[in-house]
């Protein structure tokens, strides 16, 4: 069974929607954020795509993370967004913010832009996300990746351990499987599945100063490609 992109559109316009007639009355993001996790179940719902989450149990509502994912396919954030049940922001790169619906409900709820070649930004846009963890409590999702890899893993950026450093929180390592199978690059259709998620044990940045953000990539790398069942990227393993 597939779900065809004119399907996932109508989806994403009926849902985004919802979601910008919520945020006249709510500015916190809260409720934009379930209208997302309805819309992420929705499309796994039409693709016949099932979810199977472990680790939860590590999570505790109470607290904020930086929780980071490996990113293999377009199905990663509804495979989140459906599994983690914490309210959490998202680094989107910023050309989806121009999208119409989408963008709009991206901008709405709260969600943060990634600027591709700007460091100068780049570094604002962090130090915006780790305001967002601190003022609202909340956690933030990013994938290190910079972009959907499309055989295996690619090395990880820093900004993700920058950020649980500089918020001072927790990073969560998940490894997300068949994800690529479910939504392979460059195709336009979900096949049915098991997409698993699986959730590793908080790593706790306390004393940690960002000196030590390459030490801590490093060990999200891992484990995420530990928990992902793929092999860590090779630039890493020659520099380890």
């Amino acid at each position: 069974m597939v779900l065809s992109l004119p399907a996932i559109v109508l989806a994403t316009i009926l849902m985004a929607t919802v979601s910008l007639i919520t945020s006249i009355w709510d500015r916190t993001g809260e409720t934009q954020h379930r209208v997302a996790r309805a819309w992420s179940k929705m499309l796994l719902a039409l693709g016949f795509v099932k979810c199977r989450v472990s680790g939860v149990e590590k999570l505790d509502p109470a607290r904020s993370y930086v929780l980071v994912s490996n990113h293999a396919s377009y199905m990663d954030t509804p495979a989140v967004l459906s599994s983690v049940p914490l309210q959490f922001r998202f680094f989107a790169k910023k050309g989806l913010f121009r999208i119409p619906f989408l963008g709009w409900h991206l901008q709405r709820a709260g969600h943060l832009p990634v600027y591709r070649g700007d460091a100068r930004a780049s570094l604002r846009t962090m130090s915006d996300g780790a305001k967002l963890i601190r003022d609202r409590h909340v956690s933030v999702l990013l994938f290190p990746e910079g972009g959907r890899s499309e055989k295996q893993m690619r090395p990880f950026r820093e900004g993700a351990a920058y950020l649980a450093i500089k918020a001072g929180v927790p990073a969560v390592p998940i490894g997300l499987v068949n994800t690529r199978q479910a939504l392979p690059m460059h195709s336009t259709v979900i096949r049915s599945g098991t997409i698993e998620v699986r959730i590793g044990d908080p790593i706790d940045t306390n004393g940690m100063s960002l000196h030590d953000r390459g030490r801590l990539n490093d060990e999200l790398e891992q484990r995420v490609a530990d928990l992902a069942g793929e092999p860590r990227p090779v630039a890493a393993q020659g520099t380890a």
